[in-house]
């Protein structure tokens, strides 16, 4: 089979696969999760119920492959905004308003969908999770251990601990209604940071 007509199949597959992915999410933001069926999918995808059981064996299955795309993104979004930035204090600060800038819209949107929280609740488990949560982490900690070696932050504690300590502290932007708000917690974080004046 020659290879253009491959990518062509391989596109059109992606094309089917995201439209499922997207199909699925509003019908359980609109419905609720539980009360999603495989015909409504198929319905709003505009394809067979053959052919998505080809894709996907059910509404866990399809909403599991949209979280995994959603916190991909989200983990190439703040990569983007770290590849863009060469001075290691300055890249730390860009990403970590990047994080929070997340962490805030995710819990807007939430409470705007009639039922974002049970969505929230059922993806924010499993395996999936914790490894985007190790990754991060990984992302963030490489970067403190940067601006140490710079100046830029203490080195007195383990890079690994400040990575924690970053992450914990900027789940707060989650309750906070402004940009602004969200810019302070991400200064106070970082005045956390920085190396200990001498006594």
């Amino acid at each position: 089979m020659p290879k253009l007509w491959n990518d062509t199949i391989e596109a059109h597959r992606r094309e089917v696969r995201e439209a499922i992915l997207d199909a699925t999410w509003a019908l359980a933001s609109e419905h609720g999760p539980a009360s999603v069926k495989m015909s409504e999918v198929a319905q709003k995808t505009g394809i067979g119920r053959a052919t998505l059981y080809k894709y996907f064996p059910d509404v866990e299955a399809i909403l599991a492959a949209w979280h995994h795309r959603h916190i991909n993104r989200h983990l190439a979004q703040l990569a983007e905004v770290r590849d863009r930035i060469v001075d290691p204090g300055k890249r730390l600060q860009a990403v970590l308003e990047a994080y929070a800038q997340i962490n805030q819209w995710r819990a807007q949107h939430q409470r705007r969908e009639p039922h974002g929280l049970e969505l929230a609740t059922l993806m924010h488990r499993g395996d999936e999770v914790a490894h985007a949560q190790q990754q991060l982490h990984r992302m963030i900690r490489d970067m403190l251990s940067d601006a140490a070696r710079a100046g830029d932050v203490r080195s007195d504690i383990a890079p690994d601990e400040l990575a924690s300590y970053c992450l914990h502290a900027l789940t707060a932007a989650s309750t906070l209604s402004s940009s602004a708000a969200v810019r302070r917690l991400v200064a106070v974080t970082l005045a956390g940071l920085r190396p200990p004046r001498p006594r």
